[in-house]
């Protein structure tokens, strides 16, 4: 039986051929366009993939960035994807498979921060998203939110409203008009990708820069608070074992921020474990046919087989 399993992001889709065997290759293929369609973007990936290894796919497993509940329609992707073979679909918020290759079948919590943030709770028998909606109603602590952070400093700064900072030198190279930088945002379609630039010059600049350290200091704070909801919305009152906590993404390669958050984290967890991640959001995507039944995490999980019917995302 060959399985795929794929982690798709904005800027890729992440994919994994294994066959019965054990054997298995990689490869990387465009990602996915968030002003398109969903589903007929991951059926022509598998498509894509069948035709690339020259065998037919029988289970196909998804994590993938944004997953709503009206795009979690795995029938759907089954039916579009039988003359490749594919007999089972499953498809994931790619939190559920971040939280699967990071931690595992362990209970804890997984805090994803890149340009945008979202955090998985796990239980013994509840999960808890916390944040993940996006820049404009959440992703507290994300590079974007940072990145805007530091915008707005440098504008405040102009204005005399607020502390001077060398971000304003940062900002000074794209824009030479800093006055014109918000209506060139406004109009550009990688605005996101470009404020969120932003927060790698607060985390270079945060040893020199009070302005850049409070903005890192925040989103660590941010970050903090979301696990920690997380980690209360799932707890057990009758177990007091220990939690795990894992964090993962290009916010957390500032160390000034990583130090801040695992501060917080364990001065308000009584028994809490900081671990590296044990592997990637590919690896939850592939692990996600063999997670064991009755698994909280089996409520996240839209699921399709030519034997059995639909479950439902919650």
């Amino acid at each position: 039986m060959s399985t795929v399993a794929i982690d798709a992001g904005q800027t890729g889709m992440k994919v994994r051929i294994s066959d019965a065997g054990g054997a298995a290759s990689e490869m990387l293929l465009p990602g996915v366009r968030t002003h398109e369609p969903l589903l007929p973007q991951l059926v022509s990936a598998v498509r894509a993939i069948s035709e690339r290894s020259g065998r037919p796919i029988e289970v196909a497993s998804f994590g993938v960035s944004g997953l709503t509940d009206r795009d979690a329609d795995a029938e759907e992707v089954l039916r579009d994807l039988h003359e490749v073979g594919v007999r089972t679909v499953l498809l994931a918020h790619d939190s559920v498979t971040s939280f699967l290759g990071a931690l595992g079948d362990t209970r804890g919590a997984v805090i994803a921060a890149g340009t945008g943030v979202v955090t998985l709770g796990v239980g013994r028998s509840a999960v808890a998203r916390v944040d993940g909606w996006g820049n404009i109603m959440g992703d507290a602590g994300s590079g974007y939110w940072i990145g805007r952070s530091a915008l707005e400093a440098v504008m405040r700064a102009h204005d005399g409203r607020g502390p001077s900072t060398l971000l304003t030198d940062v900002v000074s190279e794209r824009w030479s008009n800093i006055e014109d930088a918000y209506i060139e945002l406004q109009g550009s379609p990688e605005r996101v990708s470009i404020v969120a630039s932003f927060a790698q010059h607060v985390a270079e600049l945060a040893a020199a820069d009070p302005v850049a350290h409070g903005i890192g200091i925040a989103a660590a704070r941010e970050l903090a608070q979301s696990t920690l909801t997380a980690l209360r919305r799932v707890a057990d009152h009758a177990d007091d074992g220990e939690q795990h906590v894992c964090a993962i993404g290009g916010v957390f390669r500032a160390e000034f921020i990583t130090r801040q958050f695992e501060t917080l984290v364990s001065s308000d967890v009584a028994h809490v474990r900081i671990e590296p991640a044990r592997g990637s959001g590919l690896d939850g995507a592939a692990a996600l046919p063999g997670l064991a039944a009755g698994h909280p995490l089996h409520t996240l999980i839209a699921a399709a087989s030519v034997a059995a019917q639909c479950t439902p995302v919650h």
